[in-house]
């Protein structure tokens, strides 16, 4: 695959996910708040409710932002790779190292939630499984979203790589002093 086919898989995963997963769930969470209010009075409907707003809103701007930029994000990169590959891989190459360093905080955050939320679920009545079983959902949405973002990082990263090694590998040929006759 070439270095282009790789970078439009990436961040075509990036909007379909956007758009079409994250979005979806946010809006989803925001209702399904609204409807545990309607059904249901009491903790219990607090403990779902609140945290589905709180994270139906998180998912909503996430997909919303990520979704809207993308197209941009991309046109750019490819302006940048036309006029100065090298310079644009030494910029995009740091921040995709960064997000995947990420993943490892986010795997372990996500998972920390649904733990917290089986907890509370279990150990505390009222609002407490309430809110344990919308932290139990939010860990898991977190985990397949980063879990589907990493496998699409990780191939466009390695060409990144790959391309920063040719141009560091052409820099250094063309400084290099010509060969001495003898």
């Amino acid at each position: 695959m070439s270095f282009f086919d790789v970078m439009q898989a990436y961040f075509r995963g990036e909007k379909l996910e956007a758009l079409c997963f994250i979005l979806p769930i946010g809006l989803l969470l925001l209702a399904f708040g609204a409807v545990a209010l309607k059904a249901e009075r009491g903790g219990y409907a607090w403990g779902i409710a609140i945290p589905c707003f709180l994270f139906g809103l998180v998912l909503v701007g996430t997909g919303i932002g990520v979704g809207g930029r993308t197209s941009g994000q991309v046109a750019e990169l490819e302006r940048g790779f036309a006029k100065a590959p090298a310079a644009m891989v030494a910029k995009e190459l740091p921040r995709m190292e960064k997000v995947n360093s990420n993943f490892r905080t986010t795997f372990i955050a996500f998972g920390v939630l649904a733990v917290l939320g089986l907890a509370l679920h279990y150990l505390v009545a009222g609002w407490g499984r309430g809110l344990g079983a919308v932290l139990l959902l939010v860990g898991a949405i977190g985990l397949l979203i980063d879990g589907f973002a990493e496998r699409r990082a990780l191939p466009y990263t390695a060409a990144l790589q790959k391309l920063a090694a040719q141009h560091t590998g052409a820099n250094a040929a063309s400084h290099q002093p010509p060969p001495q006759v003898d």
